[in-house]
C-alpha cells in the first residue's frame, strides 16, 4: 500500500471489508477534543483513535520526564489496534484535520510494528468535506482482530540513543522554526533545540493551497537532500513525537529514510542535565 492516498482513492474503496479508516484528530488546545470532532462528523465507517490515550503510553504530560506523548508498549499497540479491527491483511487509512501532522503518528506506529498496509489521507478531513463527500455521525462497531506486531529495530530511538548520536548523526527538528531557534516556547520546559540539530519544519512538506496537500516526491527529495538526509539517515524529532512523523512520511515519499526520537523535545527539555542550543546551526 502506498503511504499516501487521495480522497478519490478512499471514496472508491470505502466500505471494503479489509479496510479500516481511522480518525486521529487531536488538538493542543485542551478545550478542543478530537473525539468531539469525530462525533460531529467523520468519514463514513471511521473509528476514532485518541493520540493521548491510544497512540501514547500512560504517564506523559507537559514537563514530565517521559515527555508529552511517550511511545506505547507492544502490548498497548496490540490491544488498541486489535480493538479497532486492525489485523493481518487489513489496510489502514488515517486522517486528521491538520494536513496529516497527527495522522502520520498512526501510520508510523503501524509501520514500526511491521504493519506496512497503512497510509495517510492526503488533505485529510478538510479535503474530504471540501469535495462534498459524505459525512457520517454514527459510531461503527469494528470486529476485533489479532494484532501481533512487534517493534522493529531502527524505527525508534530513545533519549540515551540521541545523546550517543548527538553531533555524530544528522538530527532534524520538525517544529516551527521559531521554536527551534528558541525565540518562543509555548509548551515545553525550555527553549531551543537539541544541539547539532537542523531545522526541518513539517509545514514545509506541504503545498500552499487553501487545503494543503503534500508536495511532490521530487520536491520533497530536493528539500531533504539540502538538509543532508540523502547522505545519512536522520533522527527526526518534534515537540512530542507526533508531528515528526510528518517529516518521516515526507522522507518516505522522497525515497529516503529516518528514525523517530519518540520522546522529542518535550522529553529532552524536561531533563535539566541535557544541553539546549538556541539560534541557527
Amino acid at each position: 500500500m502506498e503511504p499516501l492516498v487521495g480522497t478519490s482513492w478512499l471514496a472508491r474503496h470505502l466500505g471494503e471489508a479489509d479496510l479500516v479508516v481511522a480518525d486521529v484528530r487531536w488538538y493542543l488546545d485542551p478545550a478542543r477534543r478530537g473525539r468531539d470532532a469525530w462525533r460531529a462528523g467523520h468519514v463514513p465507517g471511521a473509528v476514532f483513535l485518541d493520540v493521548d490515550l491510544d497512540l501514547s503510553a500512560p504517564g506523559g504530560g507537559r514537563g514530565l520526564p517521559a515527555g508529552r506523548h511517550p511511545w506505547p508498549s507492544e502490548a498497548q499497540v496490540a490491544r488498541v489496534m486489535g480493538a479497532a479491527g486492525i489485523g493481518p491483511g487489513v489496510r489502514v487509512v488515517a486522517y486528521d484535520d491538520a494536513a496529516g501532522s497527527v495522522a502520520a503518528r498512526l501510520w508510523y506506529l503501524l509501520r514500526a510494528h511491521g504493519h506496512d498496509d497503512a497510509a495517510v489521507l492526503d488533505g485529510g478531513f478538510p479535503k474530504w468535506v471540501a469535495e462534498g463527500r459524505k459525512v457520517a455521525t454514527d459510531a461503527p462497531s469494528p470486529r476485533p482482530a489479532p494484532f501481533a506486531g512487534r517493534l522493529l529495530p531502527g524505527f525508534v530511538v530513545d533519549k540515551a540513543g540521541v545523546v550517543a548520536a548527538q553531533r555524530r548523526r544528522l538530527l532534524l527538528d520538525a517544529r516551527a522554526a521559531e521554536r527551534y531557534r528558541g525565540e518562543t516556547e509555548p509548551i515545553d520546559p525550555r527553549k531551543g533545540h537539541v544541539p547539532g540539530a537542523r531545522s526541518a519544519p513539517w509545514t514545509a512538506n506541504l503545498t500552499s493551497d487553501p487545503v494543503p496537500v503534500f508536495r511532490s516526491p521530487a520536491d520533497l527529495r530536493r528539500r531533504f537532500e539540502a538538509l543532508g538526509a540523502a547522505r545519512e539517515e536522520p533522527i527526526v524529532y518534534c515537540g512530542s513525537g507526533v508531528n515528526a512523523c510528518h517529516d518521516l512520511l515526507a522522507l518516505r515519499l522522497a525515497g529516503l529514510g529516518g528514525t523517530l526520537y519518540a520522546g522529542s523535545w518535550s522529553e529532552w527539555s524536561s531533563d535539566p542535565t541535557l544541553p539546549a542550543a538556541v539560534g541557527e546551526e
